[in-house]
């Protein structure tokens, strides 16, 4: 999908803040972050949200979750913890429609989160 913002952050059409770049894997800082450390996670590939996902896509998801995990070291809060976040469509507070997840940390999170 051409227009989507996150697309264009994956192409380096617009500039971000980037942590961690790998062949289908991008993160980079939110720039409304919600904690000390707020880094996005996405797959270079658009896919709109979590109901479009296919079983094709199971080893990509689990990648990313798994490199989150590397993010985390790389942002220091792999130690003191830190919470991964997908919001699926409207009600969710999606509001960029390419599966992204919020890598959260850097303090005390709250629960129930919303």
């Amino acid at each position: 999908m051409s227009e989507c913002i996150f697309c264009k952050i994956a192409r380096k059409e617009i500039p971000a803040k980037i942590v961690y770049e790998d062949e289908e894997v991008i993160a980079f800082d939110d720039i409304r972050p919600q904690a000390p450390v707020h880094t996005l996670i996405i797959p270079k590939e658009h896919i709109p949200t979590l109901k479009e996902t296919t079983d094709e896509q199971t080893g990509l998801l689990g990648r990313i979750l798994v490199k989150a995990k590397t993010i985390a070291a790389l942002k220091g809060i792999d130690q003191s913890g830190f919470r991964i976040v997908l919001n699926t469509g409207p009600d969710s507070g999606q509001e960029v429609f390419h599966i992204h997840f919020h890598l959260l940390g850097g303090r005390r999170l709250g629960w129930p989160p919303g």
